[in-house]
């Protein structure tokens, strides 16, 4: 795995890869984007719910122009969650059973 370095990524750009997921629906955006629907944890914006690993890794990749694949970086609580609560959102462990 390659080490990615956040650091170019703001809350802003989380912020546009979040209305690019409102503006193309999840089928659309996971196809466009190369990543898969989440399934341990949630991204909570707006009272929405939206997959924190495709957000960021699409946040990075507007940030950079570079794109990056699912298998470059973690998902869970040592990678994409806490990139993301150090940017100031919220997101929670999934509840067992949620519609995806």
């Amino acid at each position: 795995q390659m080490t990615v370095g956040w650091d170019p990524v703001t809350r802003d750009d989380v912020v546009r890869a979040i209305g690019e997921y409102d503006q193309l629906g999840p089928a659309a955006f996971f196809s466009a984007h190369g990543f898969a629907p989440t399934t341990t944890y949630d991204l909570l914006w707006d009272e929405r719910l939206y997959p924190p690993k495709a957000i960021l890794g699409t946040a990075y990749e507007l940030a950079t122009g570079q794109r990056l694949a699912a298998g470059d970086f973690e998902g869970g609580r040592a990678g994409a969650v806490k990139v993301l609560a150090r940017l100031g959102f919220t997101v929670r462990r999934r509840e067992p059973g949620a519609p995806g």
